[in-house]
């Protein structure tokens, strides 16, 4: 019995952890779609990159070429302007941008472009990519290194945007937390007290529908008074809640990759319930067929 109930605790919690972080994960989402972060967050590194914070030179240049953006129009004098903003480039399409843009209207050679390299006002980019420059052998091997040079500066951005999802995802799971009253030891002593509340979840959802949305709110969570009173009761919520935020940084297939197997052990074997109804059902077979002879 003891086995059972644990396991069904662990169902229970995990199912609740992962529908709340694939409710982040929606959240998340749509804001990163509504306030267009990944594109924003790009254009921030490669403005970084050229060492142009004011979009107004070399980042501003590349932007307007078509295979960094090929939706825009090519005219945007400034950030505001642009109609359109790429949430990914191709690390070759950028190099082929870049090298355009240093030779503008110039011929396509690998010696002029040495020289237009030399008119690049920024000091900075002009040493990097002078450095490129002399450990290429040509046109292409530059364009490689070029190439190089922005997925190692997009790796430092693609890391300070996971951080700072990392904050915003925790900040949504937060709030979720509280607006459901999803309490992580509240919900573990209800379970452990009652574990048959988990016995109708019987694996992974695919997505966040009504048929998810119902099975988590058949769980222990939500409002029962409100507001809380502010006593020791309410820190000991707190501290479920704060619980609660922090399991979804595992993000929702880790919970339901668990949730899976823990339903797999489940049905390796047959719940204690069924067990004795099984038994008496036998025994009053038995009893039948002894009181018919």
């Amino acid at each position: 019995m003891l086995g059972s109930t644990v396991l069904e605790v662990a169902i229970g919690l995990t199912f609740c952890f992962g529908t709340v972080a694939l409710i982040v994960t929606t959240i998340q989402e749509a804001l990163a779609s509504i306030f267009r972060l990944r594109a924003n967050t790009l254009l921030a590194g490669i403005k970084s990159m050229l060492n142009d914070p004011g979009f107004t030179q070399l980042a501003q240049a590349v932007y307007g070429h078509p295979l960094v953006n090929p939706h825009g129009d090519g005219a945007a004098a400034d950030e505001r302007d642009l109609k359109s903003k790429p949430s990914y480039i191709e690390p070759a399409h950028f190099a082929i941008a870049l090298v355009d843009t240093i030779q503008q209207n110039g011929p396509a050679t690998y010696e002029a472009l040495g020289s237009a390299i030399e008119q690049i006002p920024d000091p900075q980019v002009r040493r990097v990519l002078q450095g490129l420059y002399k450990r290429a052998a040509g046109l292409e091997q530059f364009q490689t290194l070029v190439a190089g040079w922005f997925d190692n500066a997009m790796e430092r951005v693609s890391g300070a945007y996971k951080r700072q999802q990392l904050l915003i995802s925790f900040l949504i799971s937060l709030l979720v937390a509280i607006f459901f009253n999803v309490d992580s030891i509240h919900l573990f002593r209800t379970l452990w007290q009652h574990p048959v509340l988990s016995a109708g979840i019987n694996g992974a959802p695919g997505a966040l529908d009504q048929a998810t949305v119902q099975a988590f709110m058949a769980l222990p969570i939500g409002w029962t008074s409100f507001p809380p009173h502010l006593d020791n009761a309410f820190l000991l919520q707190v501290a479920g809640w704060l619980m609660t935020a922090s399991t979804t940084l595992f993000g929702a297939p880790f919970w339901f990759d668990i949730l899976q197997r823990a339903v797999q052990m489940r049905g390796t074997g047959s719940k204690p319930e069924e067990v004795a109804r099984e038994r008496r059902q036998a025994a009053g077979t038995t009893a039948a067929a002894a009181a018919a002879s």
